[in-house]
């Protein structure tokens, strides 16, 4: 089973009651990036309403919004598959990813309240216990959390969802490499760009955004050229 992303850490302050269509996405996102549903197999519409417990119509609208970005394809006569994982194209995804990151975490050190402050450096400490304790999918669960804090709290909602198909393609990218990267690392990284929001300090946490991206990069090309 995917690891289950809404407990273990702390939840967003005030979070917004969220529409059916966007639950089924994080849910799917969730079975492709964990490799639940692994690159190149087909994606049956009824067996994802099964293995959810989510409606047809909402698991229906998270796909072709999983088409739309590229998670998913459709091919004639084959349907519709989950992507695959590109090596050559995935240094260019980090690039970009890394221009968004910064601007939101720069968003987010101006404009995230006092309690979403507080929210983000719990999910990074609870990252670093993660690591520390080698447990992935727990370390996973807080870095997904940590994003949807820091999401929220940058209020940029343009390059949120530019950015959102890019993290699932690295924690993708991560968990079928996972034994080519260091999890204590990439938490470090993490409390770096949570600390500089926490404390509204915008170049802080820009620096800590790219110590992120140079991580993933480095990662990236240990797979690549290995």
């Amino acid at each position: 089973m995917p690891p289950d992303l809404t407990t273990e850490t702390p939840r967003p302050a005030a979070a917004p009651k969220r529409r059916a269509a966007d639950i089924a996405y994080d849910a799917i996102e969730t079975l492709i990036s964990t490799l639940e549903m692994r690159p190149g197999s087909p994606v049956v519409e009824a067996e994802i309403v099964e293995r959810t417990g989510l409606g047809r119509t909402p698991v229906r609208e998270a796909l072709l919004r999983m088409v739309s970005i590229g998670l998913i394809v459709q091919q004639p006569r084959r349907g519709l598959l989950v992507s695959t994982i590109d090596l050559a194209d995935h240094l260019d995804v980090i690039q970009t990813r890394r221009v968004l990151e910064c601007l939101i975490a720069a968003c987010s050190a101006r404009r995230a309240t006092a309690p979403q402050r507080v929210d983000i450096l719990r999910c990074a400490e609870h990252m670093v216990e993660t690591a520390h304790s080698g447990d992935l999918d727990a370390y996973m669960r807080a870095d997904h959390e940590l994003d949807l804090v820091n999401h929220l709290a940058s209020q940029n909602h343009s390059a949120v969802k530019c950015v959102v198909p890019l993290i699932v393609q690295c924690r993708r990218f991560w968990y079928a490499y996972q034994h080519e990267g260091e999890i204590a690392e990439g938490a470090r990284a993490h409390m770096a760009l949570a600390q500089g929001i926490a404390t509204g300090n915008e170049a802080a946490a820009v620096a800590g955004a790219n110590q992120l991206m140079d991580y993933l990069e480095c990662f990236a090309r240990r797979v690549i050229d290995r």
